[in-house]
């Protein structure tokens, strides 16, 4: 039975991943850092996708913090054995312009989403090239491709994801282990939710002309990627051609954005 660990596994995207392997039998282990979200996630997986409560496993835990992480992840698998599957979802964004945020906060944004990442990644990787079979996939961002203003430290981290995940898939690819890094939109989401309400307008500008995707329809479209070992994942046209040709689209869409911000600004 096929064991996936999902960071993050207690709303949004993570919890909708959840569902889908729940729907397939997998055996699911759930980390987040709130272990009363995790209780309800895990009853309304039974109550709505026909899981078996004794096949997820959940575990309370900040991924910014290696030991807590390794620690959740050893006794996920001590229960479950061996991750077949590791999903990288947990996240957080906190918008603003960078000479009015908080160093801390900016930290923050930076150890949770690179830094919990690779602390996660890295409780399963050995494992998984000992067996030579496993699975990788990283959440990185549409703001991992292209810079948005107010989000300097979200895209920082964003974009780091990618260079980590081009760079260990290089690494992993000879003892079968599939990595992986997708590039999800806007998304309906809590956090989405929190997220605009700190928002600048500059970047209202930009992303709210886009329609946010739904999670159960970016974890369909992830899940899919998965089965298929596809390295990369994007979703809608232009982060498509932000990641097959940045360099050629990219200044043309900050001009594009720069008018944008500069009109509505009155300058």
């Amino acid at each position: 039975m096929t064991h996936v660990i999902i960071t993050g596994g207690s709303s949004g995207i993570g919890l909708a991943l959840a569902s889908v392997y729940a729907s397939r039998g997998a055996r699911l282990s759930l980390i987040a850092r709130s272990r009363d979200l995790l209780d309800q996630a895990k009853e309304m997986l039974v109550s709505e996708h026909g899981a078996m409560a004794g096949d997820i496993h959940v575990e309370a835990a900040d991924v910014a913090r290696e030991e807590e992480i390794e620690t959740a992840i050893r006794r996920c698998t001590e229960t479950f054995g061996p991750c077949d599957i590791l999903v990288t979802s947990a996240g957080i964004v906190e918008p603003a312009p960078f000479e009015e945020q908080q160093s801390t906060i900016f930290r923050r944004q930076i150890e949770t989403n690179l830094c919990g990442t690779v602390h996660a990644v890295r409780a399963v990787y050995p494992e998984m090239k000992r067996r030579r079979s496993g699975r990788i996939m990283m959440i990185s961002s549409g703001a991992g491709l292209i810079g948005i203003h107010g989000y300097t430290a979200y895209s920082a981290s964003k974009f780091a994801l990618h260079g980590f995940a081009q760079a260990l898939r290089s690494e992993a690819r000879r003892h079968n282990v599939g990595v992986s890094v997708s590039f999800p939109p806007d998304t309906k989401t809590p956090q989405l939710a929190r997220e605009l309400g700190q928002r600048p307008p500059e970047a209202t500008v930009v992303m709210g002309a886009v329609r946010p995707w739904t999670a159960e329809a970016v974890a369909s479209r992830l899940v899919k990627a998965i089965d298929r070992r596809r390295p990369e994942v994007y979703f809608g046209l232009t982060l498509f051609l932000l990641g097959r040709f940045g360099p050629a689209v990219r200044p043309l869409l900050d001009w594009w954005f720069d008018r944008a911000i500069a009109r509505n600004s009155g300058r």
